[in-house]
């Protein structure tokens, strides 16, 4: 018997652009701050959890949705004593661009930021459950396929009708500096030269990004090594090399590193999931 607790991870090569993580007992879960590369989407199966999206504190419950852009930053964790149960989403989005253009909810194939943190609507929450059910299951990947399109249309026709406020767009300089750090990730080069290249204090690059990014530049390209790490375990790269190869100072610390991130360890990661 599965342990409950132990996270499941499904992908496939077929339909690479997707990937669902499924814990049934997560109730002694803790994820540190921390973003993905993904347009991400979580459907809360049971319990209450807090949910912190950019400087944004939500508590969300059963039925609710919470929804993560692509490098925000974000930590769902449940409420004390509480069950807590959850399916998580992480689309591709330059194939999500495509898929709602295709479905007509937007004019361009150009993928286009969510302006939402959470989403109450039982037929959203049903659609991404049921999509979940679908994916853990042994249905031909066709079927799945034709579910994840559905799916998601269904869920962007709710995102679209009960839009909020856009964020303060991330100041030009610091995007470049973000960039940088995102291209350069496995270099060990020192934050406050960094800083001293692109003109600025090494004290001011922090609150900058402590504004914008919600963590700090050490902890901004610690998470793009993490993000790289999942990457190459997911391309069959042992957990030895990934940890030497995306500048992690030993096996130990990036195990440590990568479960504050993924409340799972790189074993786990690699070994936990279902492909059909």
């Amino acid at each position: 018997m599965s342990d409950p607790a132990q996270p499941i991870f499904w992908r496939s090569a077929e339909l690479p652009f997707v990937e669902l993580r499924y814990i049934e007992d997560g109730h002694r879960v803790r994820y540190t701050p921390h973003s993905h590369e993904q347009w991400s989407i979580g459907a809360i199966l049971a319990g209450q959890s807090s949910f912190l999206c950019g400087d944004r504190l939500h508590q969300v419950a059963q039925g609710d949705l919470v929804i993560m852009n692509a490098h925000e930053v974000h930590a769902c964790n449940p409420a004390p004593s509480s069950p807590w149960s959850y399916y998580m989403l992480h689309v591709d989005c330059d194939w999500l661009g495509q898929l709602l253009q295709q479905a007509g909810l937007q004019s361009t194939a150009t993928w286009r930021p969510t302006t939402q943190d959470t989403l109450s609507k039982l037929e959203a929450f049903q659609a991404l459950r049921g999509l979940g059910d679908i994916l853990l299951s042994d249905t031909a990947n066709q079927h799945k396929a034709e579910a994840l399109n559905t799916s998601l249309i269904q869920i962007f026709k709710h995102l679209q009708s009960d839009e909020q406020a856009n964020s303060v767009p991330v100041p030009t300089l610091l995007s470049r500096i973000a960039y940088y750090l995102i291209e350069n990730a496995h270099q060990d080069e020192a934050i406050a030269d960094i800083a001293a290249k692109f003109g600025v204090s090494s004290g001011y690059l922090t609150r900058q990004f402590k504004r914008h990014y919600r963590m700090t530049p050490h902890a901004f390209r610690l998470n793009r090594r993490i993000q790289l790490g999942q990457i190459a375990l997911k391309n069959g790269v042992s957990i030895i090399e990934v940890a030497g190869q995306f500048g992690f100072s030993d096996q130990a610390h990036f195990h440590r590193v990568f479960k504050e991130r993924a409340a799972a360890t790189p074993k786990q990661y690699t070994a936990s999931h279902i492909e059909f």
